[in-house]
């Protein structure tokens, strides 16, 4: 039995496979009808209106329906698209054993506990006939595939085949009043439309199942004696053909395989067997421990099988269905109905060459697993699970055809896995004793090697090397040298694909692909949540591979994508140009051609293959959302910006890749603000104040114009700025603007006219306008505002910018492939242009139209032309006639696209910060880099932390001592410099080190000695908070070496007995009037793993305490153990002694505690009271400290951090454990 997939429910007792889908339907005994996926593993939807158990279900075989059966008497028809049910037949008066939809009419036939078969019309939801006769439970129902014929089970031991041909002649132009007197008949006395056509008795007790053979003239039946029949039809009688005897409990269900022509039956033995319907004799048997097997099913069209059990379901396939192949060269080996055939590529010719041997054995899974050809010597290994595994050696015809008598030709051994390894050696596995067994072609041993690993499978890997698979790895074994070559840890390896040059490796698991080099290291993994089938090499180095549904192609790199969807599961056998050739499940050779323009591409652009790239971007219609995701996330916007024509994308990609003149073009044909908003933020920051002041104006953005004129020093800009506020009457930006230029008098001038008088004085007063103050003092008259004296005003005038002009200076580089070439490609229309702007500046020659000029045309916008100045005053006004504004306004593309030809902007690096945290699992070195978030979820992946309030003061420690801060000029930020361990200024500067970190262990063992001292002085409240902190920074603290590491768990375990027994003692020194409870509290610090100075200290106060209670046992106790420790002080030593013989002369206590000194016990870390061995607790994932059950959910009290019984991976603190 192959298993395919499993379900764990409640006991099922109806199931019914969907014709197409990779869906199964199961009815379960607690009312609910499940839809799985099978293929992938997932309920996809639950349908649970039944009242009771549902034991009959199947889906319709075209429409998207499904009919159900329960113990409610009813008979429900769901569509499963709407998610619904559709309708409810009503008239049986009992459970409902089994439904049915009829393959061609609108009818379902079910079986019931009322002694009746019904055949419903489903779609004049009417009851069209009923079956009686039966004279105890029916226990199924079903229709002949081909002919008007339904056969039915009961408990009274009989199995009854209807005719139910009059009820399709009637069915197929009924009259109103004969339907309606057929329905009265019906219900008065069952229907004349189905008779009884045979009766077949031969079961001793009650038949549960009973199933047509598909094409044959046969039923096959089983019951509660334990038996399956075999029964034979005619036009005119029925009898029974033979008996099948092997189940020890009842047969629930048995049905034919007419493929594999066998029989298929469960039991509530717990077991399914498979018989063979020619020899009337058991194949196989697979049993279930604890669960009895209900139903069986078939798939209609696929070699799978479900059997729905006590617990759930399991759907499965018999046998294998991928051929056994071998390539060679221009030619494929393979097997096919017993035969060994060889289909030549190039001629698509397909030939015979010889009959294999049958096996002598009845069972399942004999047929040929793997297939090794020689093509010096013509020889072939054939390898199947016969006598437990076995090969065989056939040495071909020269001619490659012809008749040869495999018996005479044919040589076998045992082995469960042969390979050829040289030209005339071959090496068979012997997996008793580990060996490798090579061969030669009279299968005689010529020599024997150890493998390196425990194997189960051989594959060939070059000559003279053997491939080993073990359960968790692979390797590469010399079998002359008799070295290992190379070992890779993999999941469990099913087949194996080498490249055609032999230098790489595709090693293909169920659920992965690894992809290695000849010495197995390792380049890539790829996942697959689907079955994966087969694979092969391309001549271009990619992968192709398929899985159930799909064929998808792999770079060396890893990135994989779909080429096309399969219908039915392919094995590929070999990749040429665009063309993949396949076997399929039935032996037949195929040839898909596929498109393989997108993996080539991909591959050219891993590779760096520009031209390549190139020559399929002009050549192809490369396009997609995906292709273009793709193109980004590999950090080829510029690329991409050349496949798509939408002009928001290419606005995005644009922006992305830097590349301001596409973004600007974008822009215009856009035109929304958002896009010229996001265009200025990006010219902002590559310093293209052009571009900006550009955008700006385009939105009439002037608050966002102003600051721009301020930060760049253009005071000109900004006067008029300041005029243009006031032609549009905005006083607000008129004052910004004043400020901006530090007019004081314009702006006491603004606030006067707005009315703010007593703000205009003090702005006079204050910035020394002695003549304007006394102006408006007076017009205040009583009011003015004191200004306060004594004080030194802080004047509002603006900083003097340390670079006026336009934009930054950039970085010369030189023009990239894809700006130059792929530019011009449909763009003969502007060559001239873009060749006089060839030898155009990177950026003084941007020519953005005269911002004078582009103000004014803003002004024309928002006021009317007879609003504005047009006069000769002083001042000139605005002169708008006399302005001369260049022929390219408002679009400066040419000068736009004669840059882009020449230069690109060079790609931004990553943060050293950024590297730190990309491929660490380090919590410390999260933090290092200024990524709290993702340290505080790593702690609280690996140790369960919720509570970060104590670790805020180590978490910014961490983070500042990391960076080095240096100051530039006053208006510039300041530059921070991440600091490395291990650094050095021979290193290349690609190369990036791990954080250097304030905290180490020794940091930690200063602060343990620290503590340890406090703890002896007394001072506890100290010395906890010592413990603590040293618990608070081990989270965030890395190390080196294992040994460090564990040096560090140390260093947990020690700081919770501290802690703790801390806690407990000055919990204890609180206490004053409950005697029993100090004595408690002290006794339980004894117990605490404690240094043996501290050990002596708590046990000499713990008797102290209990031997002035009256306690005198317990105070014994604490002075034998005391004396135990050999003390040197002779004082403690003598008071201990006298404590003791005290003690023994006086054995009893006075008050009773809850401590029992013989009873091994850990202490609770939040109550403080005993958890006895045997008890049960909870514990916390980081320190480990004990707690009762109910304090499960709740913050730890000892180390404050964690949650207590929270699940938790555990302390990673370094490199080593990751390895």
């Amino acid at each position: 039995m192959l298993t395919k997939f499993e379900t764990k429910s409640n006991r099922v007792k109806g199931l019914s496979f969907h014709s197409k889908r990779p869906w199964i339907l199961a009815s379960l005994h607690g009312g609910v009808i499940q839809l799985w996926d099978y293929r992938m593993g997932t309920l996809i939807d639950r349908f649970d209106e039944h009242d009771g158990p549902v034991r009959g279900v199947h889906f319709h075989h075209t429409q998207p329906l499904f009919v159900s059966g329960g113990d409610d008497y009813v008979i429900k028809v769901w569509n499963y698209k709407t998610r619904r049910c559709l309708f409810t037949l009503h008239g049986h008066l009992d459970y409902i054993r089994t439904v049915q939809f009829h393959h061609e009419y609108p009818w379902i036939v079910s079986a019931s506990d009322d002694q009746t078969i019904r055949i419903w019309n489903w779609q004049s939801r009417t009851c069209v006939s009923v079956l009686t006769g039966h004279n105890h439970y029916v226990m199924c129902a079903s229709f002949h595939p081909k002919e008007d014929l339904v056969v039915s089970a009961s408990l009274d031991q009989t199995i009854r085949v209807w005719d139910i041909g009059a009820l399709r002649k009637k069915n197929v132009s009924p009259t109103d009043d004969i339907l309606r007197l057929s329905e009265m008949n019906t219900d008065l006395f069952g229907g004349a439309d189905a008779v009884v056509k045979y009766v077949l008795e031969g079961h001793d007790r009650g038949v549960n199942w009973a199933a047509f053979h598909p094409s044959l003239p046969l039923i096959v039946s089983g019951g509660d004696d334990r038996q399956i029949k075999l029964w034979r039809m005619n036009d005119t009688k029925a009898w029974e053909v033979d008996t099948l005897r092997g189940h020890t409990n009842n047969v629930s269900s048995v049905m034919f395989l007419a493929k594999q022509d066998i029989i298929v039956s469960n039991s509530e033995d717990k077991s399914v067997r498979v018989w063979d319907v020619t020899k009337r004799t058991g194949i196989q048997t697979f049993r279930r421990e604890h669960d009895r097997f209900w139903v069986l099913a078939s798939h209609p069209e696929m070699n799978l099988l479900a059997a729905g059990h006590d617990s759930g379901i399991i759907v499965f396939k018999l046998e294998r269905e991928r051929p056994a192949f071998s390539l060679s060269g221009d030619t494929l080996y393979y097997v096919k109905d017993r035969f060994l055939r060889l289909y030549e590529f190039s001629t698509q010719k397909d030939t015979q060459v010889i009959p294999i041997r049958r096996p002598g054995s009845i069972s399942l899974n004999q047929v040929p697993r793997t297939l090794s050809h020689s093509p010096t010597e013509n020889a072939v290994l054939i390898c199947s699970d016969v006598d437990g595994g076995s090969y065989e050696l056939y040495i071909l015809p020269k001619d490659g055809m012809g008749r040869v008598d495999p018996v005479q030709e044919s040589m076998r051994g045992i082995g469960t896995s042969v390979v050829f390894v040289a030209r005339n050696r071959f090496a068979v596995l012997d997996k008793s004793n580990n060996q490798a067994l090579i061969k030669n072609l009279r299968n005689e041993i010529v020599k024997k090697s150890n493998l390196p690993v425990v194997a189960d499978a051989i594959f060939y890997a070059g000559t003279g090397n053997l491939l080993c698979r073990a359960e968790d790895r692979v390797a590469i074994f010399d079998l002359q040298q008799r070295i290992v070559l190379g070992e890779l840890h993999t999941p469990f390896i099913r087949y194996i694909a080498w490249s055609n040059d032999m230098e790489s490796v595709a090693l293909l698991s169920k659920h992965a692909i690894v992809i290695a080099t000849k010495k197995l290291m390792h380049q890539c993994t790829v996942h697959e949540t689907i079955c994966i089938k087969s694979g092969a090499w391309d001549d271009n180095g990619v992968f192709i591979y398929t899985t159930l549904n799909h064929m998808k192609y792999c770079l060396p790199n890893g990135d994989n994508g779909i080429i096309r969807t399969l219908d039915v599961p392919l094995y590929i056998t070999k990749v040429s140009q665009n063309i993949v050739y396949c076997l399929d499940r039935d032996g037949k050779n195929r040839s898909l051609a596929i498109d393989a323009t997108e993996y080539v591409f991909k591959l050219a652009l891993v590779k760096k293959r520009f031209d390549h790239v190139m020559s399929l971007i002009r050549s192809s219609k490369l396009c997609g959302q995906a292709m273009v995701a793709y193109l980004q996330q590999k950090e080829f916007p510029g690329v991409a910006l050349h496949l798509v024509k939408d002009e928001k994308t290419r606005f995005n990609l644009a922006l992305e890749s830097g590349n301001i003149q596409i973004a600007v073009a974008s822009a215009k044909e856009i035109d929304e603000k958002d896009y010229w908003y996001r265009l200025g933020v990006e010219a902002l920051r590559q310093g293209n104040a052009s571009i900006v002041e550009y955008a700006y104006q385009r939105t009439k953005n002037f608050e966002r114009l102003s600051f721009l004129y301020l930060v760049t020093g253009n005071l000109d800009k900004l006067s008029k700025m300041l005029r243009i506020a006031e032609m549009k009457n905005d006083v607000m930006g008129q004052f910004h603007n004043a400020l901006y230029l530090g007019d004081i008098r314009e702006c006491v001038k603004i606030l006067e006219g707005a009315g703010h008088l007593p703000l205009a004085y003090v702005t006079a007063k204050v910035h020394g306008l002695k003549e304007v103050a006394d102006r408006l003092a007076s017009e205040l008259g009583d009011t003015v505002p004191n200004v306060p004296e004594g004080k030194v005003p802080s004047l509002l005038i603006p900083p003097t910018p340390i670079l006026c002009g336009g934009d930054w200076s950039l970085l010369r580089v030189m023009k990239g492939m894809f700006d130059g070439e792929l530019d011009n490609m449909g763009m003969a229309a502007q060559e001239e242009e873009e060749d006089e702007a060839v030898d155009a500046d990177w950026v003084e020659d941007l020519d953005i139209v005269d911002v004078e000029g582009m103000l004014n045309g803003d002004v024309e916008v928002v006021i009317d032309n007879d609003e504005i100045n047009e006069g000769n005053d002083e001042e000139g006004g605005w002169d708008l006639e006399d302005l001369d504004l260049p022929t390219e306004f408002g679009s400066p593309s040419t000068a736009i696209s004669g840059r882009a030809t020449a230069f690109i902007a060079p790609t931004p690096g990553m943060p050293v910060s950024q590297i730190w945290i990309q491929r660490s699992s380090l919590a410390g070195e999260h933090a290092a880099a200024g990524n709290f978030d993702t340290a505080m979820r790593l702690l609280n992946r690996q140790l369960g932390v919720k509570n970060f309030a104590p670790l805020k003061p180590v978490f910014m420690d961490l983070y500042m001592g990391s960076h080095s801060y240096g100051r530039g000029f006053d208006s510039v930020p300041v530059i921070t410099m991440a600091i490395e361990k291990g650094w050095s200024e021979s290193v290349s500067p690609n190369v990036r080190y791990p954080p250097a970190l304030v905290f180490g262990l020794s940091q930690l063992d200063d602060k343990l000695r620290t503590a340890y001292k406090a703890t002896t002085e007394g001072k506890f409240v100290e010395a906890l908070r010592l413990f603590l902190n040293i618990m608070h920074t081990i989270p965030l603290t890395v190390v080196e070496s294992r040994k460090e590491v564990d040096e560090v768990k140390e260093l947990i375990r020690i700081a919770k007995e501290y802690v703790l027994g801390l806690k407990m003692e000055i919990k204890r020194k609180e206490i004053t009037d409950d005697v029993v409870r100090q004595q408690e509290l002290a006794a339980y610090f004894t117990h605490c793993n404690l240094q043996i100075i501290h050990l002596r200290l708590a046990l000499n106060s713990a008797m102290g305490i209990c031997y002035k209670a009256g306690n005198f046992i317990t105070a014994g106790n604490f002075a034998r153990r005391y004396l135990e420790t050999n003390p040197s002080n002779e004082n403690h030593v003598r008071k201990a002694r006298q404590v003791l013989q005290a003690c023994e002369r006086n054995l009893k206590d006075a008050n009773e505690l809850n401590y029992d000194f013989r009873n091994p016990f850990v202490v609770c870390g939040a109550t403080f009271v005993p958890l006895y061995r045997g008890q049960k607790y909870v514990s916390c994932p980081y320190c480990g400290s004990h707690f009762v059950p109910t304090l499960e959910g709740q913050l730890c009290n000892v180390c404050d951090l964690s949650v207590v019984g929270s699940d938790a991976s555990g302390l990673l603190c370094s490199l080593s454990q990751v390895r």
